[in-house]
């Protein structure tokens, strides 16, 4: 199956500032694929340029398969930035003014209201929403005309707890209903929580690319020490299925591969003659992994 969207070595560049560096990946129908970095890492140009806001030095993209840029944007509903809709307006009657302004979809509003959850408070006013019912507004301008694609800039941002955890089932249900959602985020935990696949750039270059599980697949690590630390590291150099040992605190931090228990590696050190004062099996976090992917 072709993917939804091709991305092949765009580059872009402000001036002497390189916002994109020759970044490719392909995103697949039916996905929630996350484009994750820190703030600056170019997210955002990215999306511009696939949607036709702003123009690449360098590089190409196609959607759904080559199809013209011009159809192809027809099927997509982008929130690049909060639409300004009217305080004293119904969220209605807000609806239609954004379907004026992208000449579709005029039809549409109640479905796209029962889609984001606001039907029955069609008539209430903007100004009397939540922070999170404002967004699944301006979610649900985005899907007038029934896009196949939804493209989404940092979704949650600004918002409290109780509207990020709105945004994030909405995220989920419009997907089960067969949309292909794009979103950029700087929060690990908004694209660990509800992508499948993910993007990890880094002042403009694509660092990683593929499904969540395994881009940010946390590798947990072994704590050892003995009384002599460098027989011990020695002898731990040895073993094979040890990746990698570091000492940090006159204490030996060890990534294994993941079939290596710690009680396999208290064994290899006593067959060696090194008796283990300490040893502990330390989960490594997704925010370091991430902190590990882009301060390196």
């Amino acid at each position: 199956m072709s993917p939804i969207l091709s991305i092949q070595q765009i580059s872009k560049s402000y001036g002497p500032i390189q916002a994109l560096k020759d970044v490719s990946f392909d995103v697949p129908e039916g996905c929630v694929f996350g484009i994750l970095g820190p703030n600056g890492s170019g997210k955002t140009t990215l999306l511009g340029i696939v949607l036709d806001v702003l123009l690449a030095n360098a590089g190409s993209y196609s959607w759904f398969g080559g199809m013209e840029h011009s159809e192809a944007r027809r099927k997509i509903g982008a929130l690049l930035e909060t639409p300004n809709f009217y305080h004293y307006l119904s969220a209605f009657n807000n609806l239609e003014i954004s379907a004026a302004i992208k000449q579709m979809g005029m039809d549409d509003r109640l479905r796209v209201l029962r889609q984001v959850g606001l039907f029955e408070r069609k008539d209430s006013k903007f100004q009397t929403f939540s922070l999170g019912m404002k967004q699944r507004l301006a979610i649900g301008a985005a899907l007038l005309g029934n896009p196949k694609i939804l493209v989404l800039d940092e979704p949650t941002n600004g918002l409290d707890p109780a509207g990020i955890a709105e945004i994030r089932d909405l995220i989920r249900k419009l997907n089960k209903e067969g949309i292909t959602i794009i979103i950029a985020s700087h929060l690990l935990d908004e694209i660990e929580k509800v992508c499948t696949h993910v993007a990890i750039l880094k002042m403009g270059r694509l660092l990683l690319h593929g499904p969540v599980d395994e881009v940010l697949h946390s590798e947990d690590q072994v704590e050892v020490r003995a009384t002599d630390m460098e027989k011990l590291q020695q002898a731990l150099q040895m073993m094979s299925g040890i990746k990698k040992i570091k000492l940090v605190d006159n204490t030996l931090q060890l990534t294994c591969d993941t079939d290596i228990q710690p009680f396999q590696i208290n064994e290899f050190c006593i067959s060696k003659g090194i008796v283990l004062s300490h040893l502990l099996l330390k989960k490594k976090s997704l925010e370091t992994k991430f902190m590990e992917l882009t301060n390196n």
